[in-house]
C-alpha cells in the first residue's frame, strides 16, 4: 500500500518521497559504510565479513568496496557517460543507439517516447528501467512517476558502492536490441579477475525461460550459481547454449577493460551476430548474492589478488 502512495499525485508523491527519505536515514545513512556492510553481508551471506583478511570473492569485492574508489570508476558506472569511454576505447559501433536523455523529468512526454520498441532506464542506479515494445499500451501516468522517482535516488546508499555516489542523475531511452525472431538476446557478463576473465555468466532469455548458465572462457560449462539467498537455485540453470559468434572480441574488450579493475564485469550482447556493449558493474550483485557451493566463492576469492600494498 505505501508504495500506491508514490502515484497519487503530487500530493502523494512528496508524502512516499519524505516517508522514504526517513526509512532511508534508519536503515541506511545512520551507518557508517562500514558497519552497514559487515551488518548486511552478515545477513545476505550467512558469515561474518573479514575486511582485515578477506578470502571469498564476495570478501573481496567488499574490501574493493571501500579500498578501490577512483573518479573513473563513476564515468564507467554513469550508463551514459560511460558511452564516450567506449566510442573512444572500441568504437561506436558498440553502442546501443540512444534515443533521448534528460535530467529533468518534466522533459518525459510520449512524444519523446520513439514509437519502435526501447528500454528506458535510469543511468545512475541499478534495476530501474523499463521495456516498451508498445507506447499505446504504457500506463504514462505510472510512468512519468516512475522516472520522476529514480531521478531521487542514490544507489549508493544500497549497496555502498561508492562509484555511484556522485552521478548525474538522468534518464536515457535506447533502442530495445531485438533478434531476428523478435526475442530479446542473452547477456553476457563477463566476470574479470586481475585483467583475465575468470567465468562468463548468462543470462539466458529473459522474458521466458529466464535461466542463468555459467561458463569458463573456453565455454566449458561451469556447475555453480550466483545469485539471492532468496532465489530457487535448484532450476536456475538453463539447457546448455552454443557461444556466441563474437565471443572472442567479448573477452578482448572486456579484459582490455579490466586492466584497470582488479575485479569488474562488463556485459555485452550479440544480436544475430552484431555484438553490442551493455555495461560495466564494479561489484556484481554488491558482493552480497551468494555464490554455490561456497567453495567455489573461496576458489575465486583466492584468485583475486586484491595487491595490497
Amino acid at each position: 500500500m505505501f508504495q500506491t502512495l508514490k502515484y497519487k499525485g503530487n500530493f502523494g508523491f512528496l508524502i512516499y518521497k519524505y516517508i522514504y527519505r526517513i526509512y532511508r536515514f534508519i536503515k541506511y545513512e545512520r551507518l557508517t559504510d562500514i558497519d552497514y556492510l559487515k551488518k548486511h553481508f552478515k545477513a545476505m551471506q550467512g558469515y561474518e565479513l573479514d575486511l582485515d583478511k578477506p578470502k571469498t570473492l564476495n570478501e573481496k569485492i567488499q574490501w574493493l568496496k571501500i579500498n578501490d574508489r577512483s573518479n573513473f570508476h563513476s564515468i564507467l558506472a554513469d550508463k551514459h557517460g560511460v558511452r564516450d569511454y567506449i566510442d573512444k576505447e572500441f568504437g561506436e559501433d558498440l553502442l546501443i543507439p540512444l534515443a533521448f536523455v534528460t535530467s529533468n523529468y518534466k522533459d518525459i512526454t510520449l512524444s519523446n517516447i520513439p514509437d519502435y520498441p526501447c528500454i528506458v532506464k535510469a543511468t545512475h542506479d541499478s534495476g530501474s528501467y523499463l521495456i516498451i515494445k508498445d507506447k499505446s499500451k504504457v500506463d504514462f501516468n505510472k510512468f512519468f512517476l516512475d522516472c520522476r522517482w529514480w531521478l531521487t535516488r542514490n544507489y549508493y546508499l544500497v549497496d555502498r558502492e561508492w562509484q555511484y555516489k556522485n552521478i548525474k542523475p538522468r534518464i536515457v531511452i535506447e533502442k530495445l536490441l531485438l533478434k531476428a525472431n523478435g526475442e530479446i538476446p542473452n547477456d553476457f557478463k563477463l566476470n574479470v579477475i586481475n585483467g583475465k576473465v575468470a567465468f562468463i555468466y548468462v543470462s539466458i532469455d529473459r522474458e521466458g525461460k529466464n535461466k542463468r548458465n555459467i561458463y569458463d572462457k573456453d565455454w566449458n560449462p561451469l556447475y555453480f550459481t550466483w545469485a539471492l539467498k532468496s532465489k530457487d537455485i535448484a532450476h536456475l540453470r538453463g539447457e546448455e547454449i552454443n557461444p556466441p559468434s563474437t565471443l572472442g572480441r567479448m573477452i578482448e574488450i572486456a579484459e582490455k577493460i579490466g586492466e584497470d579493475f582488479q575485479y569488474v564485469r562488463v556485459d555485452f550482447y550479440d544480436v544475430d551476430g552484431k555484438l553490442y556493449f551493455g555495461e560495466i558493474t564494479q561489484h556484481h550483485g554488491g558482493g552480497f548474492d551468494q555464490i554455490r557451493p561456497i567453495e567455489m566463492d573461496y576458489k575465486y576469492g583466492e584468485l583475486l589478488d586484491l595487491k595490497v600494498s
